[in-house]
């Protein structure tokens, strides 16, 4: 008779060979996943530097008290130490607070200066969010249809002229317009006449010599930043404006990434003046 043969006993330990494969590509994709981060880190730190950099030359960080980086560097995952808040005019720097100040004493001369243009709300002065806005009223400065200032309101823009030519801020004439299209042998658009009232202010406080030409920059913005809603005629008549906004000058340079990390919220340089220092504009219709 053969021998009997033998039954083969099943490896009941096989599945420790899937087991090891799949752990074995499950570190790989690990390992891939944390190459990727630390690549996307490197690319991300430039950036991220530039933007703070700018932020800080704009005064956009609190005036808080804060400390500089030390000798000691600081370690991975600890916080980066931050630094002062600064604005650069010219070769001075300048701290938000100071620059409030600055602007709020600006912003009472004025309304002092121009105390019947105020009352009879043919100006309009108060502190926005890149710093002090002048605003004047087309019904005030301008014919319909027309860049050219009226010549009884020279007066007033030379004693504008002046106040400002005392300051070292610069200054960027802004047109602006309702939303009622125009088309004349002059002005194909509210953009052309927007623009063409903001450089006629600008060429005119020029000739004047009270404010260097490098300090002046003019923009028209036709009917695309409203103040008011264009659906009634007193909100037109408060759209069609020239505004005078009076801002610090920065420098910003994004060719140093080696800046210091900053940290905390950050708030716009007029950020927290009061609500009541702004003096209400009446309606006007447009002549």
């Amino acid at each position: 008779m053969s021998p009997r043969p033998r039954k083969s006993h099943a490896n009941q330990e096989r599945w420790m060979v899937s087991y090891a494969d799949f752990i074995t590509m499950l570190f790989a994709l690990f390992v891939v996943l944390f190459a990727f981060a630390k690549a996307d880190q490197k690319k991300q730190m430039p950036v991220s530097v530039a933007i703070d950099s700018a932020f800080r030359s704009l005064g956009l960080f609190p005036d808080a008290a804060r400390q500089p980086a030390s000798d000691a560097k600081s370690s991975a995952g600890a916080e980066q130490p931050a630094v002062a808040m600064n604005i650069v005019m010219g070769e001075d720097v300048l701290a938000p607070a100071q620059v409030k100040n600055d602007l709020e004493s600006m912003r009472r001369e004025l309304t002092q200066t121009l105390s019947n243009q105020v009352a009879t709300h043919t100006v309009f002065i108060q502190m926005g969010r890149d710093g002090l806005v002048i605003s004047l009223r087309e019904a005030g400065f301008f014919d319909s249809g027309s860049a050219a200032p009226k010549p009884a309101t020279l007066t007033t823009l030379r004693k504008i002229a002046a106040s400002l030519g005392r300051s070292a801020y610069d200054l960027r004439i802004e047109g602006h317009t309702d939303n009622i299209p125009i088309h004349t042998a002059e002005f194909n658009s509210n953009w052309e006449l927007s623009s063409a009232r903001a450089i006629s202010i600008a060429r005119l406080f020029i000739g004047l010599k009270a404010i260097p030409p490098e300090r002046i920059s003019a923009a028209g913005y036709a009917e695309f930043h409203p103040v008011a809603s264009n659906d009634s005629a007193e909100g037109r008549a408060e759209n069609r404006r020239v505004d005078l906004v009076v801002l610090p000058r920065t420098k910003i340079n994004f060719s140093t990434p080696e800046a210091p990390h900053a940290t905390g919220h950050w708030s716009r340089i007029t950020d927290g003046d009061a609500a009541g220092q702004n003096t209400p504009a009446a309606p006007s219709s447009k002549p």
